[in-house]
């Protein structure tokens, strides 16, 4: 239906940046709303941001004034800034869309693999 392709997760020391990104292809008539989720081992996998199709923007408390999701309708794709990291933000990054094939479908949701992200000195 749509696949979503993350990059940019990593290795990165406390206080340093990395910038997240997802881009979705396949047949879409329309993405609604994306967004960023993330999961640690024994813990459930947990919302940081979400966007909607017109900039409206939703963060996680633990991750305010630090991240900042964007997308670029034009490609599809999906960003996430994440500045001032710490150790507990290490986790897997998950990309989700809830979108369209056609205009009189049901909306659908499709996940990312996960691209890890690791905070450490």
């Amino acid at each position: 239906q749509v696949q979503l392709v993350e990059s940019g997760g990593g290795l990165v020391q406390p206080g340093g940046s990395l910038r997240l990104s997802c881009a979705a292809s396949g047949s879409i008539f329309s993405i609604n709303v994306m967004g960023w989720y993330r999961q640690t081992p024994g813990k459930e996998r947990e919302l940081v941001a979400t966007i909607s199709s017109v900039g409206s923007t939703n963060y996680a408390d633990s991750v305010k004034g630090r991240f900042t999701i964007s997308r670029d309708n034009a490609k599809n794709t999906m960003y996430l800034q994440m500045n001032s990291l710490k150790p507990e933000d290490t986790a897997v990054y998950y990309c989700k869309t809830d979108y369209k094939r056609t205009r009189f479908a049901s909306v659908l949701t499709s996940w990312g693999q996960g691209t890890p992200v690791t905070v450490s000195s």
